[in-house]
């Protein structure tokens, strides 16, 4: 192995291609367990696959591959080599996966629509949601919704795939009538939701700022009691023109109840705003869960 090609193939990029694989397969299970079961469409390429094979019984992996050419070439022009790769890997491995898990179709006998759906949503967004954290994707319209969430940083990835999916649906919907559209509709809402979980990470962390008298008592309890850092910003009353120092601190959501009940035991008259945040990256904080 050269060792430019060491460079970019490093553990964590072994690791990343793991991830990708377990994740394609989770979204390959929900899809052919549940959602097809219900005769149901999984959004996207994906979705137009199911309709293929629905309609004219042709494989929903081979027509997913075929699909997917034209994507990936704008993937690579404007996402770059890695994104692009991981991509490529995760829609040959979504092909195959699709269709080597096709026998689960018989496994569950369920008539129940909702419990379908759901599953199938939760599956479906798990899996995609494991795939995008690794900078990779499993094909189709996510390669759109990853173009648009890099050109608008503020536009969260599954609002951008759900928006995307609902063109999916309306042409489903002439196939195979309003209420298959409809619980297609639910299972792509709730698969949207786990992938911006995924994506944010299930551990929520609270950006605290505190407006005190008490600044160093304040801080001092906050980094014995919590363990947690703290930063001094520079702040000024507009009304009094007192200057005064804003307690910045990030906490976990769970310790927000002591951080409160350790500053107002220090100071009953101190101003505590409380902020949530989706990422935080730094010491004594873990990213994304993957």
């Amino acid at each position: 192995m050269s060792e430019h090609l060491k460079k970019i193939v490093t553990k964590q990029t072994w690791l990343n291609l793991l991830f990708t694989a377990i994740g394609v397969f989770i979204t390959a299970i929900g899809i052919n367990m549940f959602l097809v079961n219900a005769h149901l469409l999984s959004g996207g390429l994906s979705g137009i696959a199911l309709i293929l094979q629905y309609t004219l019984k042709f494989p929903a992996g081979i027509s997913f591959l075929v699909m997917n050419i034209p994507l990936l070439l704008l993937s690579y022009k404007i996402m770059g080599k890695r994104f692009t790769l991981m991509t490529m890997l995760g829609t040959v491995l979504f092909s195959v996966a699709i269709d080597i898990t096709a026998p689960m179709q018989n496994i569950l006998k369920l008539h129940d629509n909702i419990l379908l759906c759901v599953y199938g949503g939760v599956l479906n967004g798990l899996g995609t949601g494991i795939v995008l954290s690794n900078y990779g994707s499993t094909g189709g319209l996510d390669i759109v919704a990853a173009i648009i969430k890099k050109k608008h940083q503020n536009f969260e990835f599954g609002t951008s795939s759900f928006i995307i999916n609902m063109i999916i649906v309306a042409v489903g919907a002439v196939f195979f009538g309003i209420y298959s559209a409809l619980y297609t509709l639910f299972s792509i809402y709730i698969s949207s939701f786990v992938i911006d979980k995924v994506l944010k990470g299930f551990n929520r962390q609270k950006l605290v700022m505190i407006i005190t008298d008490e600044e160093k008592r304040i801080s001092d309890n906050i980094m014995y009691n919590l363990k947690r850092g703290v930063t001094f910003l520079y702040g000024e009353g507009a009304y009094t023109s007192k200057k005064k120092m804003v307690i910045y601190c990030v906490i976990g959501l769970n310790q927000l109840p002591l951080l409160k009940q350790v500053v107002k035991q220090t100071d009953e008259n101190s101003f505590i705003s409380v902020i949530d945040i989706s990422e935080v990256h730094g010491e004594g904080f873990k990213g994304n869960i993957f």
